[in-house]
Parts: structure tokens; C-alpha cells; sequence
């Protein structure tokens, strides 16, 4: 049975997609260990039918944190026997390149974002440099990958000549359940995942002020203090409820409970140009029509299923626009209903069998 590692800096409880992916990997003869960081802010880890391990660090920010976590990953993996490992974006790329050549396996890239093109990377000129000097040494060194989005794939391409797989994050396939009508009904807003920069949230404040609907914010991030600030600032504190982060199973439960998603990202870098969040598949699945970005890979989809209003900018005008064309009752049914039929089709069933069959030629080499 080959042993596969995958290597996250980020707390595991709350990672849906490397979730998905061990829970595959293990159901079809594969071991696997997921190894990320722990805070003191972590929580007992649920029990999985693949391994966890977390490493603690002294710092939890800043070059250092990163020099220090990727040192302990270092030492960590040194000492285990596997036949692969898979580095989860550029920020343990390194010491997975190391124990690959040192241990002589397979390595394997999954590329969740263009790394080096997010905004709190590319506003930073300094860092802009390092990443980018990561990715263009160690890209190549990573022939076998995949990544979230066809734009992102076609990018790996003309930059580095790596063709990676597209296995987009979707969430399983579950039986539609909604048990408070309230939220509905009164269209309550939802958004979940990273609370972040460049997520439109200093637009997205303003115009849920003049529209009569709360918002549900479930997640933390970069942006949380500064999102705490513009609450405030516009006395929004009786529209808008933040509920910090929630795990993958509350967050299902609670999504359906909701009348609209909101998947906002500023057209700020490649990164959020070419992204295609976990939460738009969320949505679809909740059943919940959403506002979200005129970007290739959202435009892609709803052309097939209608099922989001997609705005060309994260502007206050144009979010509260699209939430009145959301409250038209026989639009919003359409979209709600092509929510349904959408998926049916993009599911984890779908996308996990690329997942299988990359992995099962990957040991077979």
C-alpha cells in the first residue's frame, strides 16, 4: 500500500479540500497523513480513516513563523517513511522538494491558488519577489500536479511547461435539508470562507445598509480586524454578525439556511482573476443563488446553469443591484432550481475520480 504525505501550513479541522482528498485517497487503497500547524486556538481533531499530525511553532506570524514551520515540516517528514508526498502550494514547497530528492520518491505539486499572484503577496513588492523566485525554481522541479481552476493550469503552462490536472474543489453530493424558513424568508445573506483581503468587504458593508437584509459572516482571515472596523465605522453592528470560523459540518448544516451567497473578489491580481472559491460550489449545493464575479471560471459555469448574478466589480453599487434582481421572485426561483440541476454535475463523486486515477498512475510509475 503506497503511503502518501500532504503538507498544509494551515489548521486542518477546518481544510474541506484536503479533507475530500485524503478521505478519497484512503477509501481506495491508499495510506495517507495530512500534516498542518496547530494554535492554541486549535480544537481536538475528529477522527479520520486517514492519519494527522499538527505541528506547534513558537511564532505564529511573520518570516519567521514561516522559516520556523517549514524547518519543523522539515525535521517532521525526515524521520517517516513514505513512497510520495504532495506539497499544497508554495509555502511548503521546499522542504517537500527536499525529502523527495533526499528519500528518492514521487512528488507532486497542488496548487490551491496562484500563489505568487494573490494580493497580499503582489502589493508587497518584497514579497512579491521571494514568492515569485519560489515558484519559478521549483515549479519545474514538480512535473506531476494539479490545480483548482483551467485558467490557473493554462498559467503553470505558458510560464513553466508543467501540464497539471485541473480537480476543481467541490463539495460532495448530500440530500438538500433547510430547517429555518426564517433565514429565507427574511433573505438573509451568507458569506463563508477566509475573511480575507481583496474580498470586497469595504464595499460590501455600505450596501448592505441599504438593503433590507442581515448578513452572516462565517470565517476569519487577514481582513477580520480591519471587517470589525468598518462595522463600526457605519453602525452596521445590528445588520451584520460575525461567527468566526465553523467546521465543514456546521457550515453545511447552516448554508441552506440563507437566501443568497456572497463570493466577492476584486479583480486585483491573476490569483483572484482566475480563482474559482470553494464557496461557489457551496452555494450550489445549499441551493443558495449568489452574487459573485464576472470572471472566466464563474462565467464559464453559469453560462451552462444559470445560477449567480455576476457583477464586473465588487462596487457597493453593483452588489446592491444584484441583490435587487435577486429579490424578483420568478428570477430568483430559476436560478434557485439551476442551483439543483447544477449539482448534480459538479460534485466530488464527479471530480474525485481524476483524483483516483492521477494518483493510481503517479504509483504505477
Amino acid at each position: 500500500m503506497a503511503h502518501i504525505y500532504f503538507t498544509v501550513i494551515n489548521d486542518l479541522t477546518y481544510d474541506q479540500r484536503m479533507q475530500r482528498i485524503c478521505r478519497t485517497l484512503a477509501a481506495n487503497g491508499f495510506e495517507v497523513t495530512l500534516v498542518g500547524k496547530k494554535l492554541k486556538s486549535s480544537v481536538p481533531l475528529d477522527k479520520e480513516m486517514y492519519h494527522q499530525h499538527r505541528l506547534s511553532c513558537l511564532f505564529t506570524k511573520g518570516k519567521i513563523y514561516y522559516l520556523e514551520f517549514n524547518l519543523r515540516l522539515l525535521l517532521f517528514l525526515l524521520f517517516r517513511k513514505m513512497d510520495a508526498i504532495c506539497a499544497i502550494d508554495l509555502d511548503t514547497i521546499v522542504p517537500c522538494f527536499l525529502i523527495a530528492r533526499l528519500k528518492k520518491i514521487k512528488r507532486i505539486y497542488d496548487a490551491h491558488e496562484l500563489f505568487s499572484e494573490m494580493k497580499e503577496v503582489v502589493t508587497r513588492p518584497g514579497v512579491h519577489r521571494f514568492w515569485q523566485g519560489i515558484e519559478k525554481k521549483y515549479i519545474p522541479l514538480f512535473p506531476n500536479g494539479y490545480t483548482v481552476s483551467e485558467s490557473i493550469a493554462k498559467e503553470f503552462y505558458k510560464r513553466y511547461g508543467v501540464q497539471y490536472q485541473v480537480i476543481r474543489n467541490m463539495p460532495v453530493y448530500s440530500p438538500y435539508t433547510a430547517i429555518d424558513t426564517f433565514g429565507f424568508e427574511e433573505k438573509r445573506l451568507i458569506y463563508q470562507g477566509a475573511v480575507n483581503e481583496a474580498r470586497g468587504f469595504e464595499y460590501l458593508v455600505p450596501a448592505i445598509l441599504q438593503i433590507p437584509s442581515r448578513l452572516y459572516v462565517y470565517g476569519e482571515g487577514n481582513y477580520l480586524a480591519r471587517l470589525e472596523q468598518l462595522i463600526e465605522k457605519y453602525k452596521a453592528g445590528d445588520k451584520i454578525f460575525l461567527f468566526g470560523k465553523q467546521s465543514p459540518d456546521i457550515l453545511r448544516m447552516m448554508t441552506p439556511n440563507h437566501y443568497i451567497g456572497i463570493n466577492l473578489v476584486e479583480p486585483s491580481g491573476l490569483n483572484q482573476y482566475y480563482s474559482l472559491a470553494n464557496k461557489f460550489f457551496d452555494y450550489m449545493h445549499a441551493g443558495l443563488p449568489q452574487i459573485t464575479m464576472k470572471f472566466p471560471e464563474y462565467q464559464y459555469i453559469n453560462d451552462q446553469y444559470e445560477i449567480a448574478v455576476l457583477i464586473e466589480t465588487p462596487d457597493t453599487e453593483s452588489i446592491v443591484a444584484a441583490y435587487r434582481q435577486l429579490c424578483d421572485p420568478e428570477f430568483y426561483e430559476r436560478l434557485r432550481k439551476n442551483c439543483f440541476r447544477a449539482r448534480e454535475v459538479y460534485s466530488w463523486e464527479n471530480e474525485e475520480k481524476k483524483l483516483i486515477e492521477f494518483y493510481s498512475k503517479i504509483m504505477e510509475q
